[in-house]
């Protein structure tokens, strides 16, 4: 049994002091609850949290002077060549993602009419830089479910959220600084070092988890040294759970600091979150629970056998943003950011990568979607868990800490959330069990559908209607060796889209039954959809989706074709594909 300690003061703590004067040199630019703990089998030294950061002085850098130690890295990276190929919109030789240069943050662009925009979420600027540590653990901080945290629970985190937002404006640590920080990573107003023709997007791609886990982190640190408590949690919205699918009840009170006016009404509690949502299209009450656990499924267990299918496609200097998201990115995650916000074309507050730092409901969102990485690793066993090449290992961030500090993170140390001090109160996992089977099995659909082949001269095609293809396979009636060998994979390429709308379109083979609200059944093979941007361009990315499991429960291993449906769900017109092929990883 675990539980949160509940004791704070009433007012900013003592040891919270206010910016030290080095630290105000900032430009102006730019209830109790109970049950297991998650610990999914990761172990860590016991020993001291609670103290400072320690750190030494060759640690400090001047934002100025910076030795680029991508240059030390340069030959590391292809040492892995072999192993993970460098798509082709990345550079031939790769140097990691690099932390931004504050000082060259913009307001940003729309990049298709090229016209200024006003959003300023451009962060202080610091005159030192500190290469973080870990610190030590001496107590583990416990996340716990948000509609399990109890009446003592809630009071503490919103006393911590109410001070968060009484800080000075400039301070980093203030709650519009906070949010601000999500806005300018994820709205091109960075250019990437080493490449400045390029912007820096941390979405879409393999920065998607530890740049969050990140970002939450130090969240998480400067609420609990505001009530002088180290050991203090965030709450998760335990969406993947049957009860803690609607939105917490406490969030919806409009007397808390955890309210936000910019929701969409209809979707307060008790409404279930529809992890199939878009906005023109609806879903049966009675679908919504069994096809939220068919989609969890399908992105934790069926369509992730291959890191970059859980994970995104590589993204290093050069590399164009948004490569190619995960599973849960582009799925479950994007549902639940758009389902929140205002019903508007921009979503805000939400449901829009500039603004949605703004709701507090963001970081129990992102605390749950941590929390699936988590899962995620613990159940691949023997499998490996994480890349191990220096382009993604050796990449950086930065980050104001409780302290307001500037500092310096990497990827390799967010691998193990224990290291980090935290963990998860225990939840069944419902999901885990929820393998779906096929309306009709050894469906002749393929070999009596008049689609058209996915050939070079169907495409690329607008979805705006359902457009419907028959795709080769190249391997058939493969034995268990095969299958353990490559992962056979559905790719669909060239998906042109404008970043500021919200798209969406689902993906089904051999589907006879064209009910495109039931998702849950074997033939539903996934999705794609996006967070809309404030500053928006037009990309070209990809997805992969597994057959390898969705073809042995439509019993068609034998099959010299797969007829396949995409089903467009929010603005088809806008969407344009490029191809579809099967491929073998």
């Amino acid at each position: 049994m675990a539980t949160i300690p509940l004791s704070w003061s009433g007012s900013v703590p003592s040891s919270f002091s206010p910016l030290p004067q080095h630290r105000r040199s900032f430009t102006a630019k730019p209830p109790h609850f109970s049950g297991q703990i998650h610990r999914f089998a990761v172990s860590c030294n016991q020993t001291n949290e609670g103290q400072n950061q320690e750190y030494d002085p060759k640690d400090v850098e001047n934002s100025r002077g910076k030795l680029d130690r991508r240059n030390v890295l340069f030959g590391m990276g292809g040492l892995y060549s072999a192993v993970n190929l460098v798509p082709s919109t990345s550079p031939a030789i790769a140097t990691p993602i690099s932390s931004p240069d504050f000082t060259k943050c913009t307001k940003g662009t729309n990049l298709n009419t090229n016209q200024p925009l006003d959003v300023n979420c451009c962060p202080p600027v610091s005159t030192s830089i500190i290469n973080y540590k870990l610190p030590p653990v001496d107590k583990m901080r416990v996340r716990p479910a948000a509609q399990l945290a109890g009446e003592e629970y809630y009071a503490k985190f919103e006393k911590a959220i109410s001070l968060m937002k009484a800080l000075p404006a400039d301070d980093p640590r203030n709650f519009m600084q906070q949010a601000n920080v999500h806005c300018a990573y994820c709205n091109l107003t960075y250019e990437q070092k080493g490449d400045p023709d390029v912007k820096l997007q941390i979405h879409n791609c393999w920065h998607f988890y530890p740049w969050h886990r990140w970002y939450l982190y130090f969240y998480e640190r400067i609420l609990g040294k505001l009530i002088d408590d180290p050991t203090f949690g965030m709450p998760f919205w335990n969406w993947d759970h049957p009860d803690g699918m609607p939105m917490p009840e406490r969030y919806a009170r409009a007397a808390s600091p955890l309210y936000n006016a910019r929701r969409n009404p209809t979707h307060l509690s008790p409404a279930v979150l529809d992890l199939a949502y878009a906005p023109n299209s609806s879903t049966a009450q009675d679908k919504i629970i069994p096809n939220n656990l068919t989609i969890v499924y399908g992105e934790m267990v069926r369509n992730v056998k291959k890191l970059d299918d859980f994970y995104g496609d590589k993204y290093v200097t050069g590399t164009a943003p948004n490569p190619g998201p995960g599973s849960v990115e582009r799925g479950s995650h994007t549902a639940a950011h758009v389902w929140v916000g205002e019903a508007t074309s921009t979503g805000e507050d939400m449901g829009n990568f500039y603004s949605t730092g703004r709701d507090t409901l963001f970081f129990a969102h992102h605390a749950n979607i941590d929390r699936l990485w988590s899962i995620w690793r613990n159940l691949r066993g023997s499998q490996p868990k994480d890349y191990t090449e220096a382009d993604w290992l050796e990449a950086d961030y930065l980050f104001y800490d409780e302290n307001a500090d500037l500092v310096r993170v990497n990827v390799k140390d967010t691998l193990e959330n224990e290291k980090m001090g935290y963990v998860y109160q225990d939840r069944d996992l419902p999901w885990l069990k929820k393998r779906p089977t096929a309306r009709v099995k050894k469906s002749a659909v393929a070999k009596t559908s008049k689609a058209p082949e996915a050939a070079g001269n169907f495409f690329p095609v607008k979805l705006d209607k359902v457009v419907k293809v028959l795709v080769p396979r190249p391997k058939k009636s493969r034995n268990k060796k095969d299958k353990e060998k490559e992962e056979e994979l559905l790719v669909i390429e060239g998906i042109e889209v404008d970043t500021s709308k919200f798209v969406k379109f689902d993906v089904f083979v051999n589907d006879e039954d064209d009910k495109p609200d039931e998702l849950d059944k074997a033939e539903y093979a996934g999705s794609f959809s996006q967070v809309p941007h404030k500053n928006s361009t037009t990309v070209k990315t990809k997805i992969r989706l597994g057959l390898t499991e969705l073809l042995e429960d439509l019993d068609a291993e034998d099959d010299e074709k797969v007829l396949v449906s995409l089903v467009p769900k929010a603005r088809g017109e806008d969407i344009s594909i490029g191809g579809i092929k099967i491929i073998y990883a």
